[in-house]
């Protein structure tokens, strides 16, 4: 099968949570968590606290998954990649091991990060 588009959405104006995560194809506290950390998503509420996504909801959730998971981005990632739709978004900066200077030897290297990680440990108890 060659790349199936996204799901096709119901002529619908609202949805429920979980209409949503079964379109969407993730379960509800996912579609809560991911309200927390996008402001783009923002459900009405019923009287009785229940959650009702509109249509452009759906579709920016769809979008976060297709980022988060396929094109791997992180949160952040995505978040800046949903702030400029038009273009990619920069790299991420991917931690690097760099030996410091001077050191000429992996066991340097080593003992010398052994040593901050246990002044961290302390700092941090």
């Amino acid at each position: 099968m060659a790349g199936a588009g996204p799901p096709e959405l119901p002529d619908k104006l609202y949805f429920k949570i979980g209409e949503v995560a079964k379109i969407v194809g993730v379960k509800p506290y996912v579609l809560r968590y991911w309200e927390t950390e996008f402001p783009l998503i923002r459900p009405g509420k019923t009287r009785s606290r229940h959650r009702l996504y509109r249509r452009r909801d759906v579709e920016a959730l769809l979008e976060i998954k297709r980022l988060l998971h396929n094109e791997r981005y992180t949160i952040e990632g995505a978040k800046r990649r949903l702030r400029t739709p038009g273009k990619p978004a920069p790299a991420e900066p991917r931690p690097q091991l760099a030996l410091p200077l001077g050191e000429r030897t992996y066991r340097n290297a080593l003992v010398r990060l052994r040593q901050d990680l246990q002044a961290l440990y302390q700092l941090l108890r």
